[in-house]
């Protein structure tokens, strides 16, 4: 059976590297890449904390994740700069649409990763670490920022791959690397290993991936339990799942974002669903489909993934009905855990949306697709989330249950 050829290319450093190509288009005299700089929310509204650093900020100590006052504290000439999603997103499409070109097997994990599946295209591409390197000048060059490339024989060692040294390299990470390359790092580095994992695997004296590979099933099993297969298997390079395996063709349309850090924070949760929900409404309504069937995908600082969806009584494909639903399924099913991961994922999808409506409902209705297509335009000329109905809050705020309670 012929090997898997799987590529995974990460963004280096992707908010940071993107809000620097963007600042040096308006006309920044600098590029923040290359002075003390972080990406950090808003102090003043209790959101001050760091979401990307520059290299030299991290030469400073300043991690992800903590507090700008506590940043600044390490380093007084700090530059921080507001994050900005919908410039993100705008890249990120851009950098996906590329990628296309060398293979339609594309799997976006993340806004700023994903994986391509290179199996079978040797007769266009003879060499395909030079590839790789290819596309990663090709990038620097188009785009302006730098990526890693991971190649493997599955998606898990891609992924590891592209994790060695950064920035702007391609690594290679085939089965007969894994002993050499993988097996001599500490165990809190392997994909999908989550840190209260990590810190038990180290009381039971287990310190690097090699040592997981190794270790006794039964033994596993016993602190593990049906994590254990997982566990070594992954230790061992082993992942059979191939690239797009969990995306639907066409009964489905999804999207999810691995967060900058642990997310507890219920407003910031709302405001990356509703980015989210914006985007999967605007492709329902380019491909003149509907949704009945709304689902949201949680996945928290421990991997554990789950989900909860909702069935509706008609179709649509407008944004602020499926928010109001996504912002229900938040509320009444996250269960407050620290999450790394949150999607939407729009199911059912049919080509009308089989309303019974009166002749004032049929006119209402015609009204809020003209506006919804108007608001569309507006938003692809300028790129992300220029405007929105007024009863959506660009901040993607929700109403409480008893406001929509009112209107209903």
């Amino acid at each position: 059976m012929k090997k898997r050829i799987i590529f995974h290319i990460d963004v280096n450093n992707a908010f940071l590297s993107w809000s620097a190509v963007l600042l040096l288009k308006q006309g920044y005299k600098k590029d923040i890449r290359k002075i003390p700089a972080i990406i950090g929310g808003d102090e003043s509204k209790r959101r001050g904390i760091v979401l990307a650093k520059s290299p030299i900020a991290k030469k400073y100590g300043i991690v992800t994740a903590e507090t700008l006052y506590s940043a600044k504290k390490k380093c007084p000439s700090l530059q921080v700069f507001p994050p900005n999603y919908s410039w993100y997103y705008q890249k990120s499409k851009e950098l996906m649409d590329y990628l296309k070109n060398y293979t339609p097997q594309l799997e976006q994990f993340s806004i700023d990763e994903c994986f391509l599946d290179m199996t079978g295209t040797s007769y266009l591409y003879h060499d395909y670490i030079k590839l790789a390197y290819d596309i990663k000048d090709d990038i620097k060059k188009k785009f302006g920022y730098t990526v890693n490339i991971g190649i493997a024989n599955n998606k898990l060692c891609a992924k590891m791959a592209s994790d060695f040294e950064k920035p702007d390299r391609v690594h290679t990470l085939f089965s007969e690397e894994i002993k050499e390359k993988m097996w001599p790092l500490p165990v809190k580095d392997l994909f999908m290993v989550g840190k209260k994992t990590a810190l038990l695997l180290q009381k039971l004296n287990i310190h690097t991936i090699g040592e997981l590979a190794n270790c006794d099933l039964s033994f596993l099993k016993r602190h593990f339990k049906n994590q254990a297969i997982f566990l070594k298997e992954a230790a061992n390079g082993i992942l059979e799942e191939s690239v797009g395996e969990h995306q639907s063709k066409n009964e489905s349309i999804s999207i999810s974002e691995t967060l900058p850090y642990d997310y507890q924070d219920i407003e910031k949760l709302k405001e990356v669903l509703f980015r989210q929900t914006e985007e999967v409404t605007r492709q329902l309504r380019y491909k003149e489909e509907y949704t009945k069937t709304i689902g949201v995908i949680f996945k928290n600082n421990q991997f554990v993934s789950y989900s909860a969806q909702t069935s509706l009584k008609n179709a649509t494909n407008q944004t602020e009905e499926i928010y109001r639903e996504v912002i229900q399924i938040l509320e009444h099913h996250w269960k407050k855990d620290p999450l790394r991961l949150i999607g939407i994922r729009l199911s059912s999808l049919k080509k009308t949306n089989e309303k019974q409506l009166s002749f004032f409902d049929l006119v209402e209705e015609d009204e809020d697709k003209d506006i919804q297509k108007t608001l569309d335009a507006i938003n692809r000329k300028y790129g992300g989330i220029k405007i929105a109905p007024a009863s959506i809050k660009l901040t993607g705020r929700a109403k409480s249950k008893n406001q929509y309670k009112n209107e209903r």
